[in-house]
């Protein structure tokens, strides 16, 4: 009669890998899914301790030893939500569901009514998170707060650009007037910023003071509207520029303006100058690049991830701060993690302790926004598999039948 019992416990354990397999098949287009596979153990009766079988030994079936858990990659599959994450690489995003840290590889991620990064089941991404601008260094769950920018006074303000050495001399009777154009050689505007953010016109205006053997050298002149200066303009200068024979900066390079008070109410500025990497060819007068430090507010118009998980906020008035970075763990041993649903995986003894890092790290993957991972499960394979489990099955149920057979014989004597 042990027949039956080996039998049976192979259609338990077909019954189970076919259980398996028809898993793998439904997450098949789950994100971030991690197939099982079922592993078999045959099974003995147990032995006298140190005695040998005389004639050898006849199993008595098998039993599933373990459902292993395949963290192999899936393929990465670009989305059209910035903030989608794929993990290309180890790692799990570490999240504060109900109160409990799960983790999972399902980067489909949305905002909620508080600002808070969540998934589909409503758990709130963990990660670094930032305090104007700068991260804290600690770990909670990310919230997207600063949905404006504050404005940033202009104190300083770069102009790279060429003097034409080909210019002429203006006389020296002749008084400087930004309303006179004959007064000066060339000149450039920019946008300035006061503390309430408002935009100013900064002009400066370059005037050839000297040219000779040893170089030539450059009056520069500015104007400024807005101000509560007569007619609402502020002129002043000269501040000097001094270029070498080669047409490189050889002296004086930079220079302040100012004090500036400004008729809205903000608060007064100085705007540092500099000329660094100016030069003075013979080619057309024109600048190269101008940056200033200052900018008007913004409102928070998208967010981006990059592959280090550092959250970027993009917004109005051009700029980007820093959010928050999101963080990846990792286990010893993942395939000791506890599968709760929904995605989710719970830590435990045989899985080993959290090892939480920043991405690209002591051996963590990277991200990808605007991608999801897809299932690992090979459909091919698993249908292949799932013939091979529908034959043992039968095979076993087979070995019933035929073992009924014999006891049926046996009863007929």
């Amino acid at each position: 009669m042990s027949s039956f019992q080996t039998a049976l416990s192979g259609l338990r354990a077909a019954s189970t890998n076919l259980q398996v397999l028809g898993n793998n098949i439904a997450n098949a287009n789950t994100v971030g899914f991690k197939q099982s596979n079922a592993q078999f153990a045959d099974v003995y009766a147990q032995a006298i301790a140190g005695a040998a079988p005389q004639y050898g030994q006849v199993g008595i079936g098998t039993n599933v030893q373990t459902i292993a858990q395949q963290f192999s990659q899936g393929n990465i599959q670009t989305s059209n939500n910035p903030l989608d994450v794929a993990i290309n690489g180890a790692g799990f995003f570490k999240f504060d569901y109900n109160g409990s840290e799960v983790y999972g590889r399902n980067g489909q991620f949305q905002i909620d009514k508080e600002g808070y990064i969540v998934d589909g089941g409503g758990a709130k991404l963990i990660g670094t998170p930032a305090v104007s601008g700068a991260l804290t260094g600690g770990s909670g769950p990310l919230q997207i707060t600063a949905t404006s920018l504050a404005p940033k006074t202009t104190t300083s303000a770069t102009v790279e650009l060429n003097l034409n050495a080909n210019a002429p001399l203006i006389s020296s009777g002749t008084a400087f007037s930004i309303t006179d154009p004959k007064s000066y050689n060339y000149s450039t505007t920019t946008t300035v910023y006061d503390s309430l953010g408002t935009p100013h016109l900064m002009s400066t205006y370059f005037r050839l003071q000297t040219s000779g053997g040893t170089g030539q050298t450059w009056d520069v002149y500015y104007s400024v509207d807005g101000t509560t200066s007569s007619g609402g303009i502020t002129s002043g200068g000269p501040l000097t520029i001094q270029f070498s024979s080669t047409g490189t900066i050889s002296g004086t390079a930079s220079g302040s303006i100012g004090p500036l008070s400004w008729a809205d109410g903000a608060s007064g500025s100085t705007i540092a100058l500099d000329f660094a990497g100016s030069t003075n060819y013979y080619a057309p007068s024109a600048v190269n690049n101008i940056v200033n430090n200052g900018y008007g507010p913004g409102q928070l118009s998208n967010l981006a991830i990059d592959p280090s998980g550092i959250i970027f906020g993009r917004y109005t008035n051009g700029q980007s701060a820093i959010l928050g970075q999101v963080t990846l763990t990792n286990f010893r041993a993942p395939q000791g993690l506890q599968r709760l649903g929904n995605n989710y995986f719970a830590a435990t003894y045989q899985s080993g302790p959290p090892l939480t890092g920043v991405p690209e790290a002591a051996g963590l993957g990277s991200l990808q926004a605007g991608a999801i991972e897809q299932s690992n499960v090979e459909l091919e394979t698993q249908l292949v598999n799932l013939i091979v489990a529908q034959q043992a099955y039968q095979a076993n149920a087979q070995t019933i039948k035929t073992q009924q057979q014999v006891v049926q014989t046996l009863l007929n004597l």
